[in-house]
């Protein structure tokens, strides 16, 4: 089998609306639906610009310097040369915009992770395995997501567009408790550790990244960052500071209880989503819709994706996973 990847770019402004085949569950697509969307979106991007300022502070004094552009980048993929593309992934890029030099600056692709395929492991393959076998993971859980995740990365479309290796933004977990450290980063804040993965740091390990957890200046709780080589080394101050502004602004909304809290992580933190002193957001947003979505969306994947293709996916993931072993070899 083939795999040949697509992808389509959606701007993410005032006047963004989703795509009639895009991710409904993508948490951006949420805001973006209702009475009060307009009223969302802007609010939503005035934010990620004033933290964009206050992280982005050298030469700044205005506090007015960057505004950020933010594209949805829809990822497809087609079997064997088919003309039916399956939607597979979305991502956020950022682009920064320096409105003394004129310059717009490339920033990070990733920010935001969202994936048909996740959906059907974790609304659909869990669950069934959960009530046949209780608690525990099946032994290859997550392996063909994270071969598929891979093998976009090493593609020619992601090589095209992108010039370095994603990183993901994401929340803690809740449940595992962070320990500060004494490492400080200028703009990724203090480094917390935790002393076990969590179950998403384990499913990311498969798509190849690695996570490290800062909480940045002025923020209240730690991010999850997920990565491809050095995240400190790769990446410039303003690159990061366009990740961090954009994704602890939607974090602030979607989990107000953790990152609008009314105070900040200490030496040992466990984040939760019961802590009541926290301030809550003028931004719509529905949880419980998020999830019964994720579920529709994991049925879709299972009909569409996973069991019409099972046995070539189940050969193609196994070859790909004895060649990327190959190739990492060599590297060594």
């Amino acid at each position: 089998m083939h795999l040949a990847f697509s992808l389509e770019s959606t701007r993410f402004d005032e006047n963004y609306r989703p795509r009639s085949d895009t991710r409904i569950t993508t948490n951006f697509a949420n805001l973006a639906r209702g009475e009060n969307r307009e009223q969302n979106l802007r609010s939503a991007l005035t934010m990620i610009d004033n933290r964009m300022n206050d992280l982005a502070s050298s030469e700044n004094e205005s506090g007015d310097r960057y505004s950020l552009e933010l594209d949805i980048i829809s990822v497809s993929v087609e079997f064997d040369g088919s003309l039916d593309a399956l939607p597979l992934i979305e991502v956020l890029q950022t682009t920064i915009v320096d409105h003394r030099s004129g310059e717009r600056v490339p920033g990070i692709v990733g920010n935001n992770f969202s994936s048909y395929v996740r959906d059907y492991d974790f609304s659909v393959l869990l669950p069934e395995y959960t009530s046949q076998f209780g608690p525990g993971l099946p032994d290859d859980f997550g392996d063909l997501h994270g071969n598929l995740f891979k093998s976009f990365v090493r593609s020619d479309c992601y090589a095209q567009h992108f010039a370095k290796p994603p990183v993901i933004c994401l929340s803690v977990s809740t449940s595992k408790t962070y320990h500060r450290t004494e490492n400080q980063h200028p703009i990724l804040g203090v480094e917390y550790r935790q002393s076990e993965y969590s179950q998403t740091d384990a499913y990311f390990a498969k798509m190849g990244l690695q996570v490290r957890f800062f909480m940045p200046p002025n923020s209240v709780a730690p991010l999850a960052f997920y990565h491809l080589g050095d995240l400190l080394g790769d990446y410039t101050d303003l690159e990061l500071a366009s990740t961090i502004s954009t994704m602890e602004t939607f974090q602030k909304i979607y989990r107000p209880e953790i990152y609008n809290a009314n105070s900040a992580a200490g030496e040992s933190y466990r984040p939760s989503l019961h802590n009541p002193d926290f301030s809550a957001m003028p931004i719509d947003y529905d949880r419980e819709e998020r999830s019964r979505l994720g579920l529709e969306q994991g049925r879709f994947a299972d009909e569409h994706f996973i069991t019409p293709h099972k046995a070539a996916l189940e050969q193609w993931s196994t070859d790909f996973a004895l060649h990327y072993l190959d190739l990492q070899g060599e590297r060594l």
